[in-house]
């Protein structure tokens, strides 16, 4: 076997895997979104936060989707020796590439303006529906539970919220767990807002996310490489 054809062997069984596992993606993205009801009842002892799967449906949805003409122009662009479905892989995965490095600049250069355009849509969405919507609520329920956090920024984002005024009382974590949790002891337990205890959260574990994060932008130069290395060889064929 010659290198050639190991490295085409090796790209069509990466972006097999790719493909593969885009379709499981999918295929659970759809299942949650047509039967939530089925998905909980065998995975929801797992984790509490798999009360949020409204909103990750749509997110394993739209990567499963992505893996999967990742996969199948990889796949088919080596099997088939097409420089167009090469070149197309290539610029697929350049361009996810320079987005994830952009997010990436994005995310530690303008954290305070993050801070800044959360602050101006989420908080005024939490005083006009948390309590109202269901899912909202159960989000942000789920989220100030696990994180330990209240509202945005504090409990003041839950002020004339359509839960205080149905309950008369801030929920349980603004007041670490203490009941009733009224507005004085609200201030009195000072519990962090969950943008502050997310990026917490992100700090503590940046050695990890940092770790995956490099691990896939290798894996993309890699690919990348590889589809350039095949692109090439065909004109020499």
């Amino acid at each position: 076997m010659g290198f050639f054809t190991f490295i085409k062997v090796m790209m069509i069984l990466f972006n097999l895997t790719i493909f593969l596992g885009g379709a499981v993606l999918l295929g659970v993205g759809i299942w949650v979104v047509v039967d939530e009801d089925s998905f909980l009842k065998i995975f929801g002892a797992i984790s509490t936060s798999l009360l949020q799967v409204v909103n990750v449906s749509y997110f394993l949805i739209v990567i499963g989707a992505i893996l999967l003409i990742i996969g199948f122009l990889g796949c088919c662009g080596a099997q088939k020796e097409s420089k167009c479905l090469l070149m197309l892989f290539f610029t697929v995965v350049l361009i996810i590439f320079i987005a994830e490095v952009a997010a990436a600049v994005v995310a530690l250069v303008y954290t305070g303006l993050a801070e800044t355009l959360l602050t101006a849509t989420v908080a005024p969405l939490l005083k006009d529906k948390f309590g109202k919507d269901e899912s909202l609520t159960q989000i942000w329920n789920v989220t100030m539970n696990e994180l330990h956090c209240c509202g945005l920024n504090n409990y003041t984002d839950l002020t004339e919220s359509p839960w205080l005024q149905k309950y008369k009382s801030y929920p349980a974590p603004c007041c670490s767990g203490k009941q009733p949790c009224n507005e004085t002891l609200a201030e009195e337990s000072d519990v962090p807002g969950c943008f502050q205890q997310l990026l917490t959260e992100i700090r503590k574990n940046a050695g990890v996310v940092g770790g995956v994060a490099a691990g896939i932008a290798v894996l993309e130069l890699a690919s990348m490489s590889v589809a350039m290395y095949l692109y090439c060889r065909l004109d020499e064929k």
